[in-house]
C-alpha cells in the first residue's frame, strides 16, 4: 500500500488559483444558500476529468480548467518573488478570467472558465479516451463538449472559453425522459467517438460521433430497452426502447430492473470482455450484455485471432461430443456465423489522431444478430447468509477484464507477442466490483466466464425443444467486506469506483465518510498460479487457504468530517513534475492526497540469471510529523447569507407586516411571530455554535500537534548539533574545517594510543612466557654466536669452536694471499715471454712455457671463487647484522 506523503499543498489551499478552481461562484453560493431550494435528486458525482495534468472540474453550472504543473510552477515563482527573489517571466504565467477580475480587482492566475449551455448543476464529466471529447451530464441530459488543443487554452486571454458544444439526444435525454445513470465511453470505439448512455429505466443507446457531422449526435445509432430483451425469445423481435415519454404505468420489471450503474471492462482485456457491458441493478441484480457493438469498430490487434481460435475449438467441441446439450451446439453455431461474418470483411484502415499508428476499422456483424442476448440476472455463489436479497441495494459496479490468453493464439509460433507486467501477470479470470449504499464491496470471479449469445431466430426457436431449461449464470462471491462504520451511515448516499493509475487490480471507493484504497494484488497472484496449477492433489485444501487467507488490503486515505459536502470520485495522476496524486473535490474546496512515489523495482532474478542482485534494504528515516489533512472551518462562519434577514423581509410582505408598527401586545399573533423567529435564529446559532466549538477543539488539537513536533524537532536538532559539532555551549563558533581537522586529530592520536598499547601488551605476553628452549632452537642459538665471532670478532671469552672448521674472514685473506702471489707469477711469466720474443726464437725450456688457453681458465677460476667467497662473506654478515637487529 502507498504511504501518504502530504495532503492539500500551498498551491492548492487558499488564496491560490489552485483553490479557485473549486470554489463556487457567487450565484451558486446564493443559490444555495436559500432555504426553500429543490433537493437535487441523488446519483453519482464525478465532477472531476483529466487530460494528462490538465483538469476539468465542474463546480455549479461551469466548467473550470487549469494546469496543474502550471498552477504549481506560477504559484512558486509567485511566492519566491514576494520573498525578494527575481525570476525571469516564463511564457507558461498566464492570467485568466475571475469574477474578482470582472468586477475590477486584480485576480488570480491559473485557471480558465468554460461556459456551458447546461440548465442544471454538472453531475459527471466523462473525457473520452483520445481526450478530444468531454461528456458533460446533469441529473436527465448529456451535452458534448469538443475540446480544443492545449495551446488554446494556454493563452493571456481572460473572457471565459466558449467551446463547440453538442447536446447529445435533444429528443431523448430530457427531464421529462428517465435520468441518466452512466456514460461510458466504448473502449472499441473508432478513435474514441463511440459513447453508450445507460438511462435509469434500462434503456442502452450507443451514439457514434463526429464533430463534422451534427446529425450523429441528435439520433443513436442503437436503442436496446433491457426489459423488452429480459422477455424476448427470438433475434426477431424489436428490442428498441419505447417512443412514449410519459408511460408511467407500474410493471415488475420497472421496480427490479432499475439500473444504478453500467461499465465496460478495458479494452486491453481478453476473450469477449473488451465488447462486454455490465450493467448493475438497484436492486441487487447484474446482467451482462455481450457482445454489444458499435456499427462501426476498431478492435486491438490480437482481439479477432484470439476469438477465432477459441471459437473453433468450441465447435470442434461440441461437433466431436454427443453428449453437450441443443443450446450449446447452438451458441456455437452462432458464434462460427458472427465470426463467418467479420472474416469476409475488408477492414478499412483509418489513421489515429496524434500520430499513434493506424487501426483496422470493421462493421458490426449482421448475423445472428447486432442485438445480444441479456445474460443474467447472475446468481452469486457463496453469498453471506446473514445478507438478504431485499436489503441490498446497489450503487456502483466496476468490472476487471481477464488477461488476453495468447498461449492458444501463438501455439505453433516462433516469436511470442511482447505483453506487459499487468497483463502477463494478471487473473485468467473477470473480477466484479460490487458497492452497495451501505458502502459493502462485493468482490466476484465470473469462474465460467462470459461469452458472446444472441437469441434463436423465430424458425430455430420454434425447434427448441420444451424440456430444456435455460441456463442461470453465475459469480463466485471471493470476499466481502465494508468501507463505511454503521455510523457514519447517511441516508441518500452514493458510493463510487474509481480507477488507480499504479495497478489495475487496485481501486478507491468514495463515500460521505470518506476515501478508501483497496489493493487485490495479494491474492490475485496465488489464485492465478492455482489455476494454472496441474497439480490436482489437495487443490480444495489451498483453495480453502487461499480464501480463509489475507484478502485484499485496504487502507482509509481520507475521512472526512460527518456531516460536509459529498465528495466527488477521485482521479489518480502520476507525472515526473506533480508525482503521485490523488485528487477529489467538495462543493466548494479540493481534497489532494500526494502518495510517495514506489521506485522501479528489480527484474524477478532466475535460475538462468548470471548474476545476483542482492535487494539491501535502506532504512528508512524517523517520521518527525505525520501528514494529516487540511482544516476547513464550516461555511456557516465564512458565509454572508442567513436566513434572519430573509425571514425580516418575507415578514414586512406577510399577513403580519401590520404587527411591525405598532407596539408589543401580548397576543397569539405576536407569540406566532416570535415563535417562528426563534426557530429562525436558533437554528443559525445552533449551526454557528457546533462551527465555534469545532474550530475550538481544532486549536486544542493543534496546541497539542504543535507540542509534540517541537519536541522531536528539538530532539533532531540534538542529534544534529552533536554531528556537527555545534553543541560545545556559548562558546565562538567553529569553522566546519577546524572541526574536520580536530576530529581527524583525535582519531590520529586514539590510534597512536591503541597502538602504543598493543606493544606493551605484547611485551607483557613476551614476559609471561617462561618455557625452555627446544634442542633446534639451542644448536642455531649457538651457531648464530659461532658466526658473529668469527666475522665481528668477540670481545668476550667465548668457547671455541671445532678446529677442523677454518673461519670465513681467515679462508678470504688465504685466498687472497694465494690470488696475490699468482698475479704477481703470471706477471713475471709474462716478462720472461716478452724479453725471449724480442731476443729472438729460440726453443722454450721444459717446463716453463704455459699454453694461452689454460692460463685463462685458471685465471677464471681463480676469479670466480674469489667472487663466491666475497659474496659468501657479504651475505653472512648481513644475517648477522639482522639477527643483531633483531
Amino acid at each position: 500500500m502507498p504511504r501518504i506523503k502530504s495532503f492539500a499543498p500551498s498551491w492548492l489551499n487558499e488564496p491560490s488559483p489552485g483553490h479557485k478552481l473549486f470554489e463556487p461562484s457567487n450565484d451558486e453560493a446564493k443559490s444555495s444558500s436559500l432555504a426553500y431550494s429543490k433537493k437535487p435528486k441523488p446519483g453519482p458525482r464525478k465532477t472531476i476529468a483529466r487530460r494528462g495534468t490538465e483538469v476539468f472540474v465542474a463546480v455549479g453550472k461551469q466548467i473550470r480548467w487549469g494546469d496543474l504543473v502550471d498552477l504549481k510552477e506560477s504559484w512558486e515563482t509567485k511566492q519566491a518573488r514576494t520573498g525578494g527573489v527575481r525570476f525571469k517571466k516564463e511564457p507558461n504565467d498566464f492570467e485568466v478570467y475571475d469574477e474578482e477580475a470582472a468586477n475590477g480587482n486584480a485576480g488570480p492566475e491559473g485557471y480558465r472558465i468554460i461556459k456551458t449551455p447546461v440548465a442544471e448543476d454538472i453531475r459527471q464529466l466523462v473525457m473520452s479516451p483520445n481526450n478530444d471529447f468531454l461528456a458533460v451530464l446533469t441529473s436527465h441530459t448529456v451535452h458534448i463538449c469538443i475540446l480544443p488543443d492545449s495551446s488554446h487554452l494556454h493563452t493571456y486571454d481572460s473572457t471565459p472559453f466558449k467551446p463547440k458544444f453538442y447536446t447529445l439526444g435533444p429528443t431523448t435525454h430530457v427531464t421529462s425522459r428517465s435520468a441518466v445513470v452512466s456514460a461510458i465511453w466504448h473502449p472499441l470505439g473508432v478513435n474514441g467517438t463511440a459513447l453508450v448512455t445507460v438511462t435509469e429505466d434500462a434503456v442502452v443507446r450507443i451514439w457514434e460521433l463526429s464533430a463534422t457531422d451534427r446529425w450523429s449526435f441528435d439520433a443513436a445509432t442503437l436503442a436496446i430497452d433491457l426489459k423488452r430483451l429480459a422477455d424476448g425469445t427470438c433475434v426477431d423481435q424489436d428490442f428498441s426502447a419505447s417512443v412514449s415519454a410519459t408511460n408511467k404505468a407500474f410493471s415488475p420489471d420497472s421496480f427490479d430492473m432499475e439500473v444504478a450503474a453500467a461499465c465496460f471492462p478495458a479494452r486491453n482485456s481478453g476473450g469477449w470482455s473488451p465488447m462486454t457491458l455490465w450493467v448493475a441493478m438497484t436492486g441487487g441484480d447484474v446482467y451482462a450484455l455481450c457482445p454489444l457493438l458499435p456499427k462501426r469498430w476498431a478492435p486491438p490487434p490480437t482481439l479477432i485471432p484470439s476469438l477465432s481460435v477459441s471459437i473453433v475449438s468450441r465447435v470442434a467441441t461440441t461437433e466431436d461430443s454427443p453428449e453437450v446439450s441443443y443450446e450449446d451446439r447452438l451458441l456455437a453455431q452462432q458464434q462460427l456465423q458472427w465470426m463467418s461474418d467479420l472474416d469476409n470483411q475488408e477492414p478499412k484502415i483509418v489513421e489515429t489522431p496524434g500520430a499513434n499508428g493506424e487501426v483496422e476499422v470493421y462493421s458490426r456483424p449482421a448475423r445472428p444478430g447486432i442485438v445480444p442476448k441479456l445474460q443474467g440476472p447472475f446468481n452469486l455463489d457463496l453469498n453471506p447468509e446473514d445478507e438478504q436479497d431485499d436489503e441490498v441495494e446497489l450503487k456502483d459496479i466496476y468490472v476487471i477484464g481477464e488477461k488476453p490468453n495468447m498461449s492458444d493464439l501463438m501455439m505453433g509460433e516462433d516469436e511470442e507477442l511482447a505483453m506487459d507486467d499487468e497483463e502477463e501477470n494478471g487473473l485468467s479470470l473477470a473480477v466484479v466490483c460490487l458497492l452497495s449504499t451501505s458502502g459493502q464491496v462485493k468482490i466476484c470471479l465470473a469462474t465460467e466466464g462470459v461469452e458472446a449469445e444472441w437469441l434463436p431466430s423465430k424458425i430455430k426457436s420454434k425447434l427448441r425443444p420444451s424440456s430444456s431449461a435455460a441456463k442461470t449464470p453465475s459469480l463466485l462471491t471471493f470476499q466481502t467486506f465494508d468501507t463505511v462504520k454503521p455510523a457514519e451511515l447517511t441516508p441518500d448516499s452514493w458510493p463510487m469506483f474509481s480507477e488507480d493509475a499504479t495497478s489495475k487490480y487496485s481501486f478507491y471507493v468514495t463515500n460521505p465518510a470518506g476515501i478508501t484504497l483497496v489493493n487485490m494484488e495479494p491474492w490475485v497472484s496465488r489464485l492465478e498460479s492455482e489455476l494454472q496449477s496441474d497439480s490436482e492433489a489437495g487443490a480444495d485444501f489451498r483453495i480453502d487457504v487461499l480464501v480463509q487467507g489475507h484478502g485484499s488490503e485496504r487502507e482509509r486515505v481520507f475521512t472526512q468530517p460527518r456531516g460536509m459536502n459529498v465528495l466527488s470520485a477521485p482521479i489518480v495522476i502520476r507525472d515526473q513534475d506533480i508525482g503521485h496524486l490523488l485528487l477529489s473535490a467538495t462543493h466548494n474546496q479540493p481534497i489532494a492526497i500526494f502518495f510517495d512515489t514506489p521506485e522501479l523495482e528489480l527484474a524477478p532474478i532466475t535460475r538462468d540469471s548470471p548474476v545476483v542482485h542482492e535487494q539491501v534494504e535502506i532504512p528508512e528515516p524517523e517520521v518527525v510529523w505525520h501528514p494529516r489533512p487540511v482544516f476547513h472551518p464550516s461555511d456557516v462562519l465564512l458565509s454572508n447569507n442567513n436566513a434572519v434577514p430573509a425571514w425580516v423581509d418575507l415578514l414586512k410582505t406577510g399577513r403580519r407586516r401590520p404587527l411591525l408598527q405598532q407596539e408589543i401586545r401580548l397576543s397569539m399573533a405576536t407569540l406566532e411571530v416570535f415563535t417562528e423567529g426563534h426557530k429562525v435564529a436558533s437554528s443559525e446559532v445552533f449551526e454557528i455554535q457546533n462551527a465555534v466549538a469545532e474550530l475550538f477543539r481544532k486549536c486544542e488539537a493543534l496546541q497539542v500537534e504543535l507540542r509534540d513536533q517541537l519536541i522531536k524537532a528539538g530532539e533532531v536538532k540534538k542529534r544534529i548539533d552533536t554531528i556537527t559539532g555545534d553543541d560545545l555551549g556559548d562558546d565562538d563558533p567553529i569553522s566546519v574545517n577546524e572541526l574536520t581537522r580536530s576530529r581527524i586529530d583525535q582519531a590520529q592520536r586514539r590510534q597512536e594510543e591503541l597502538a602504543s598499547r598493543m606493544e606493551r601488551i605484547k611485551k607483557k605476553l613476551g614476559r609471561a612466557t617462561t618455557r625452555d628452549l627446544s634442542d633446534k632452537e639451542k644448536a642455531w642459538v649457538e651457531e648464530v654466536k659461532g658466526f658473529e665471532t668469527s666475522i665481528l670478532g668477540s670481545e668476550v671469552d667465548s668457547s671455541p669452536l671445532d678446529s677442523k672448521i677454518r673461519q670465513p674472514w681467515k679462508r678470504f685473506e688465504e685466498i687472497k694471499e694465494l690470488s696475490d702471489s699468482l698475479l704477481a707469477q703470471a706477471e713475471q711469466l709474462q716478462k720472461r715471454l716478452g724479453d725471449a720474443a724480442e731476443d729472438g726464437p729460440a726453443s722454450p725450456a721444459p717446463g716453463v712455457r704455459i699454453p694461452a688457453d689454460i692460463r685463462k681458465a685458471k685465471m677464471a677460476q681463480v676469479m670466480s671463487l674469489l667472487d663466491r667467497e666475497s659474496m659468501m662473506v657479504d651475505a653472512v654478515k648481513d644475517r648477522l647484522e639482522r639477527l643483531t637487529v633483531g
